[in-house]
C-alpha cells in the first residue's frame, strides 16, 4: 500500500466492546486497510484499568495510557473511539475531540439520546464527522439504512424489539410459562441482565434508542422525557397465556408512527415504548432470546425487517469499525464532512402526538367478584367512552373468589382508556387494579 495514508486511531474505553474493537483491528488489519485504502495504526487506547486481562488479547502489544486528555491532545490522532460509556466523562471527551478537530465514532445511545442535539451542532461546526452505528441495534447496520439507504422515502412507522435484555426474559416466560422475576434472576445469572436492571426492564435503554431512530427517520427531535415509557416488571405469566390464546405474543416495543392531519391528535408523530401485544404470526413475534428486530415502512419502499444481534462485544465491536473505515477512506481521499450527513430537524418537523390522543386496540384483564351483572357494568362504563369489546374470555366462574375477565377491545383512543379503567377499578366488585397492555395488529 505505497502512497497509502496512515490514519491515526485512538480508543477510549477497553471494556467488552472496546476489546471487541481491538480484537478486529488486529485480527483482520489487512482487509481493513485494504477497504479503507488507507493504513490504519492504532496509536492510543486510554483506559482507568491497564492490568485487569481481557480474554483474546495480548495487552503488551497495545499502545496503553490511563490518560484519556493526552489521546485527546495527540495532534496526530484523527479519529476517536469513544467507548467509555455513561453521560461522563464520555460527553466531554467527544466534545474536546470534536473541537480538536477529530471525527469521533461512539455507541453511546444514552449520551446520543441525551445531548445529541447538541453534540451534533458541534461536530458540523467543526466540520467532522460523528458515527455513531453501534449505538441502535448492536451489529444490525440499521443507522446507515435509516440515513441513506432510506433517503427516498418518507418513514411512515418503526416498531422495535431494541432490548434484548428485556426480549430474554419475555421469551423465556413465554416458551417456559415462568415468572418475570424468576427469569430476570436467571437473565443476570447468564450476563444477560445487569447486577442493576431497571435501564433495561422499565425501557429506559429502548427509549434512548428510539429518541436517536426518531431523529433520522422522520427529522425530529424529540426530548427524552418527552417519550412515553413503560417497562416490562408488570407482565405477568398469566397475560402472556392469555395473549396466546388470543393469537398474540407480548413484546417490549419501541414504537414511532407517523399520523395523518386527520387522525384525532392530527398530523405529527407517536413515539412510545411499552410491552406491546402482536399477532403471532407477525415477522416481530418471531423475534426471540436476545436477539433485535426492527420493521421499519417507508412510503416508497414499503415494509422492510432488520434483524440481528442488538448487543455483545463482537457485533457491537463490528458496527462501530464500520464508522471507523467509513471516516478512514474519507481521510485518506481528502473528503470533507458534510453537514448534512449528521442528524438535523427537517423542514417540516412533526409535532409529538400527545400520548393521551393515540389510538390502538387494547387488552383488558379485570379481577372481579363472580356475580351476575359485574360484566355487563363493566362494559357499561367502556360503551361510556367510546370502547367497545371485541373478544372476551371468562374463567374459573362459579367459585367464590374474585376471576379474571379478559376482554380485547376494538380501536380506541388512550385518554378514553384511562378514564374508562380509573372508573372500572373504582367499582365494588373489582378486586385489583386492571391490567391493560396495548394492541398492534390483528392475528391472521
Amino acid at each position: 500500500m505505497s502512497g497509502t495514508r496512515d490514519v491515526r486511531i485512538g480508543l477510549l474505553g477497553l471494556g467488552t466492546v472496546g476489546a471487541g474493537v481491538a480484537k478486529i483491528l488486529q485480527s483482520r488489519r489487512e482487509m481493513l486497510e485494504e477497504r479503507a485504502g488507507a493504513r490504519l495504526a492504532l496509536a492510543a487506547v486510554a483506559d482507568t484499568d491497564l492490568f485487569r486481562a481481557r480474554e483474546g488479547l495480548d495487552l503488551k502489544s497495545l499502545p496503553l495510557t490511563a490518560d484519556a486528555a493526552s489521546v485527546l491532545a495527540d495532534p496526530s490522532i484523527q479519529i476517536v473511539i469513544e467507548l467509555v460509556g455513561g453521560l461522563e466523562p464520555a460527553r466531554s471527551f467527544i466534545s474536546r475531540a470534536l473541537a480538536a478537530g477529530k471525527h469521533v465514532v461512539t455507541a453511546n445511545k444514552a449520551l446520543l439520546a441525551h445531548h445529541g442535539v447538541e453534540l451534533y451542532e458541534e461536530a458540523r461546526r467543526y466540520g467532522v464527522a460523528l458515527g455513531f452505528e453501534a449505538a441502535v441495534a448492536g451489529g444490525i447496520p440499521l443507522i446507515r439504512a435509516v440515513k441513506d439507504g432510506l433517503v427516498a422515502n418518507r418513514v411512515l412507522s418503526l416498531a422495535g424489539i431494541v432490548n434484548g435484555t428485556c426480549n430474554y426474559i419475555l421469551s423465556k416466560m413465554t416458551d417456559e410459562g415462568l415468572d418475570f422475576s424468576l427469569v430476570l434472576k436467571e437473565a443476570q445469572a447468564h450476563g444477560y441482565a445487569e447486577a442493576d436492571p431497571t435501564l433495561d426492564i422499565e425501557g429506559m435503554d429502548s427509549a434512548h434508542k428510539l429518541q436517536i431512530l426518531v431523529a433520522l427517520a422522520f427529522r425530529t427531535f424529540v426530548d427524552l422525557k418527552h417519550i412515553h415509557t413503560e417497562g416490562i416488571s408488570r407482565v405477568s405469566a398469566q397475560d402472556i397465556d392469555y395473549a396466546r390464546e388470543l393469537g398474540y405474543r407480548i413484546k417490549l416495543l419501541a414504537i414511532a408512527k407517523a399520523t395523518s392531519p386527520d387522525a384525532p391528535g392530527g398530523a405529527g408523530v407517536e413515539v412510545r415504548v411499552h410491552p406491546t401485544m402482536i399477532p403471532a404470526a407477525s415477522p416481530l413475534a418471531a423475534v426471540s432470546g436476545v436477539f433485535n428486530g426492527i420493521f421499519l415502512t417507508g412510503d416508497a419502499v414499503g415494509d422492510l425487517m432488520f434483524y440481528g444481534r442488538g448487543a455483545g462485544q463482537m457485533p457491537t465491536a463490528s458496527a462501530v469499525l464500520s464508522d471507523v473505515i467509513e471516516i478512514a477512506r474519507r481521510i485518506a481521499h481528502g473528503i470533507p464532512s458534510l453537514p448534512l450527513e449528521l442528524p438535523s430537524v427537517g423542514p417540516s418537523p412533526l409535532p409529538l402526538t400527545p400520548m393521551d390522543a393515540i389510538q390502538c386496540r387494547y387488552y383488558l384483564r379485570v379481577t372481579a367478584q363472580d356475580r351476575p351483572g359485574v360484566l355487563s357494568k363493566v362494559a357499561g362504563i367502556l360503551g361510556e367512552n367510546d370502547i367497545s369489546i371485541a373478544n372476551v374470555i371468562q374463567k374459573g366462574r362459579g367459585t367464590r373468589e374474585a376471576v379474571p375477565v379478559v376482554m380485547l377491545t376494538h380501536e380506541a383512543r388512550e385518554r378514553d382508556m384511562r378514564t374508562a379503567l380509573a372508573k372500572i377499578d373504582r367499582l365494588r366488585d373489582v378486586a385489583a387494579a386492571t391490567i391493560m397492555i396495548r394492541v398492534e395488529g390483528s392475528p391472521a
